[in-house]
């Protein structure tokens, strides 16, 4: 069984008060992925990067209702995770969602939105997650890794660097599980990509006053759904391991501290 992760993102510009559709981040989309029919397809959690009170709107004929769908306050300058933990949203493969943000109206403001899914069954992907109760059993010792990601001013993803650019600290050969991280300074998400996730991003809110919930975040979400979904990375891999950012026109560099548990020989992520 093929279970992924995937962090998708997009953003609009000078949204006022009438709801406008996202354009997606680059390797991004808003059709849901090709998976069996018979297999689970979870949004997890959803937020938005607003700098003025605003309303994220995530609809389809499939869901609910598609006039308002579920309809969310965003607070200005608040990445906070709006979906209650634990209750996801069902999803169907290959139906396409639209996603809105109202916002600033003001000229060049990006306002941006992300989104976390889970698939149960990808063909084609195999992701390295593993639950909570794997990584307790097996945990060794706490490693912090800092990357600062140098980010642009057009918004969408960059600053791209991988996980060793700056701190090569990985053990040779070794596994490491992502169970959340910090963020210096706010953007709508920071994002990890590589082989041993299945090349989809994964990742959360660029929350630099959230560090309660963003350093437990793959923790909490493993905890919450009962589900394996901590990432899991081998130093081998580490020249692949790839992290950047969704940040919007100001283009602050945010220094990104990954909160990762080495793990004991012989684990077996669970997939």
């Amino acid at each position: 069984m093929g279970r992924a992760l995937e962090l998708i993102a997009g953003q609009v510009v000078a949204p006022g008060t009438t709801f406008t559709q996202l354009a997606m981040n680059a390797g991004n989309s808003l059709t849901v992925r090709n998976a069996p029919l018979d297999s689970k397809i979870l949004m997890l959690q959803a937020w938005a990067d607003n700098q003025t009170i605003g309303n994220l709107r995530i609809r389809s004929p499939k869901l609910h209702d598609n006039v308002q769908g579920i309809r969310l306050c965003v607070l200005s300058s608040d990445v906070k995770p709006l979906f209650p933990w634990g209750v996801p949203q069902k999803l169907i493969a290959q139906d396409t969602l639209i996603v809105e943000l109202t916002g600033s109206a003001v000229a060049g403001d990006i306002e941006a939105a992300g989104m976390l899914v889970y698939y149960e069954n990808l063909p084609g992907t195999e992701a390295r997650l593993t639950t909570l109760e794997d990584v307790m059993r097996r945990g060794v010792n706490l490693l912090t890794v800092e990357n600062t990601i140098a980010t642009g001013t057009a918004g969408g993803w960059s600053g791209e660097e991988t996980i060793a650019a700056e701190f090569d600290l990985l053990k040779a050969n070794t596994d490491y599980a992502l169970m959340g991280y910090l963020v210096s300074a706010e953007c709508n998400a920071v994002r990890w990509r590589g082989a041993d996730i299945g090349n989809l991003g994964v990742g959360g809110p660029g929350d630099e006053a959230g560090r309660d919930y963003t350093a437990n975040w793959f923790m909490d979400l493993a905890r919450s759904f009962n589900l394996p979904l901590i990432p899991v990375f081998n130093s081998a891999n580490k020249g692949g391991i790839l992290i950047d950012a969704h940040q919007d026109e100001n283009g602050t560099d945010v220094l990104v501290s990954s909160l990762l548990v080495e793990i004991g020989p012989g684990t077996v992520a669970a997939r």
